[in-house]
């Protein structure tokens, strides 16, 4: 379906975008996660987990998006109907909760308890990065199912 319409192809293009950027943002925050079981200092950990919104990690919510527009609009190639449109939903639903009701509290909680006490703890810590580590796990079978495209 890559390469014949304009309007497609943009789309496909944000949705690529749109995963490359999920990845990356997941990608460092397990970082900063690593760096708190290690026994990072505070400034680290200050400057790691500043005590906001991530947004960043919200880019996620844009695959989706793009990514029923392009099954709506394309051919059957990539019509609902496909199994592996079905898993990327099933993914990204398993992705949006467990982001939303598990790792970012979880984060919030990391930089208020930095704000307050310079650090965080190492237990603390490992489960963050463990909550990281299914959404990477989860990430990984739907970017495995949209490769394969069974």
């Amino acid at each position: 379906m890559i390469a014949t319409s304009i309007p497609y192809d943009l789309v496909f293009v944000i949705h690529i975008m749109a995963a490359v950027d999920t990845l990356i943002v997941l990608l460092v925050m397990r970082s900063s996660a690593q760096g708190i079981v290690r026994g990072a200092d505070a400034t680290f950990q200050r400057k790691r987990f500043p005590n906001r919104q991530n947004w960043a990690a919200r880019v996620f919510h844009v695959l989706p998006i793009t990514g029923l527009i392009m099954s709506l609009t394309g051919d059957k190639s990539v019509s609902l109907s496909k199994p592996w449109i079905g898993v990327g939903i099933l993914c990204y639903l398993a992705m949006a909760g467990h982001l939303e009701a598990r790792t970012l509290p979880q984060e919030r909680v990391l930089a208020k308890s930095i704000e307050s006490d310079s650090v965080a703890s190492p237990e603390s810590g490992r489960a963050f990065l463990k909550s990281i580590d299914i959404l990477l796990a989860i990430f990984a079978v739907a970017l495995i199912s949209m490769l394969v495209q069974f």
